[in-house]
């Protein structure tokens, strides 16, 4: 016997992609090994885009700062963050 699906459920089963989103030269898990890494994202405030304009800059500086906040212990987060 069949089990009747009901409409709840077959809304969910409808295809809703868009007809420009073309994936069909897609590799599937291309990127996953990168992923499997771990990565962070942080959002650069508006304010110091003119300072960090990319990632590598952001790194640059982060790497300079970390011997310091090493040296004098882990950095507390921010009132903002919690």
């Amino acid at each position: 016997m069949r089990k009747r699906n009901s409409p709840a459920e077959g809304a969910d089963q409808r295809d809703t992609m868009r007809p420009e989103y073309d994936f069909s030269g897609a590799v599937r898990g291309v990127t996953a090994s990168r992923y499997a890494e771990g990565a962070n994202v942080v959002v650069v405030g508006r304010d110091v885009l003119d300072v960090f304009p990319n990632s590598a800059t952001v790194n640059e500086a982060l790497r300079a700062l970390a011997p310091i906040i090493r040296h004098r212990g882990r950095a507390k987060p921010s009132p903002k963050s919690r």
